[in-house]
């Protein structure tokens, strides 16, 4: 099981090289081909639009054998970034729109797979541990990738990024050809639920263990996308700072999340996924509050600790989600819940911007009262259900339901 925890931490160091180089690369390709800022910025809109599609994707998985649809998305993955070989003037920029939804649906599959490959690659106890590992991993790549990525781009241009892009996936397949399944998920059989968003829904919103954690990853996920343009509005306007300070908050919140990864796993063992998810919540709400102060080194140490929170969210909620999931329908149950935490961003994001109009402290507070209210509502609720999900906690976790769904 070590060999499979290190192998997975590798897939995370090599996707999240991959995917954050080419993520910034993509926006700034097009604004030099086309030279329009809001072109550029439907790249980013093109790769999570297809997060909305969670439930529907997320059920391939629970209709195939989940490594290797997973190896093959990969793989598919790779021979689409190589089309952007071809791409030589703006009369191609529309290819790299094309690519950009490619790669966010490949994502979706990819992050529902590796969530329903986990618990069969790994015992249930080790699953927050290697959650919080993978998590630093793909953050750590969040500091190093984009200086990469532009570098490169800078050097020759976009076509060695996509050649490095699709190089990463090329091997990630490979690793996930190199894990060793205790036993292999089967494909659901004729008669079974449909899947869909329907039947993700009821099993996410069956067990208050599992839906608590993802709506609170939900909560936090959506203001930190309903906080973006304040920020820079605090920044800019409320401390007279220079837009490249925006920069070093980038890099203390990634910090944060680096040690984050580190410690939530048994923080989750201590406090289970439903405090640490409350914990999460509140510290966002924190760093939400201490970017309003008015003094740059408070909004500093504010990043770290939004960087501490969010990841603690993200992993309490995934490995909820893994742990209290019967085996069948694991893969529409990781993609619904997906959406769930990552579509309302969509909608929070043009929020934010508008919000911004009356200041950047307003919408921050505003954020952090919403954050501080979904947990104490969390908090409040903790213990009436509490003896219940642990029975259902030991009974999946130990096979009673996993038993079936696997032949």
């Amino acid at each position: 099981m070590r060999r499979n925890a290190v192998l997975f931490v590798a897939i995370s160091l090599l996707s999240g090289l991959g995917s954050s180089a080419m993520a910034l690369v993509a926006g700034i390709w097009i604004l030099d081909l086309t030279g329009s800022t809001g072109l550029a910025a439907l790249a980013g809109l093109c790769v999570y639009t297809p997060v909305l599609a969670g439930p529907w994707l997320g059920g391939l998985l629970d209709r195939a054998p989940r490594r290797p649809l997973v190896i093959g998305v990969n793989l598919a993955l790779a021979a689409v970034l190589l089309s952007l070989l071809t791409v030589q003037g703006p009369d191609q920029a529309w290819l790299i729109f094309v690519v950009s939804l490619a790669y966010g649906v490949g994502y979706v599959l990819i992050d529902a797979g590796e969530t329903a490959l986990l618990p069969a690659a790994l015992d249930p106890a080790r699953l927050a541990d290697v959650n919080g590992w993978r998590s630093s991993a793909q953050e750590g790549m969040k500091l190093v990738a984009p200086l990469l990525g532009a570098g490169l781009y800078a050097w020759r241009g976009g076509h060695p990024v996509a050649v490095f892009s699709a190089a990463t996936p090329v091997l990630v397949a490979a690793l996930y050809a190199a894990l060793r399944l205790r036993r292999t998920p089967a494909p659901a059989r004729t008669g079974e639920p449909r899947p869909g968003l329907r039947a993700g829904l009821a099993v996410l919103l069956r067990r208050r263990a599992v839906r608590v954690p993802v709506a609170l990853a939900a909560v936090s996920i959506a203001m930190s996308g309903f906080t973006t343009a304040p920020l820079y509005a605090v920044v800019v306007t409320e401390l007279a700072l220079p837009s490249t300070f925006l920069g070093v908050l980038a890099g203390a919140q990634g910090a944060g999340s680096v040690l984050a990864g580190l410690a939530v796993g048994r923080l989750v063992g201590r406090w289970g996924e439903v405090g640490v998810g409350i914990a999460g919540t509140a510290l966002f709400a924190a760093g939400c509050l201490g970017r309003c102060l008015p003094w740059w080194p408070a909004t500093v140490a504010a990043s770290v600790v939004i960087g501490v929170g969010l990841p603690w969210t993200l992993v309490a909620a995934v490995t909820a989600v893994q742990t209290r999931t019967p085996a069948t329908v694991l893969g529409r149950v990781a993609g619904t819940a997906n959406t769930a935490m990552f579509g309302p961003i969509t909608l929070a994001i043009p929020l934010g911007s508008a919000a911004v109009h009356v200041g950047g402290r307003p919408p921050l507070l505003a954020a952090a009262a919403t954050c501080l209210a979904a947990a104490a509502a969390a908090t409040v609720r903790r213990q009436s259900g509490s003896d219940v999900d642990r029975r259902d906690r030991w009974r999946i976790s130990s096979g009673r339901e996993r038993s079936r769904s696997f032949r």
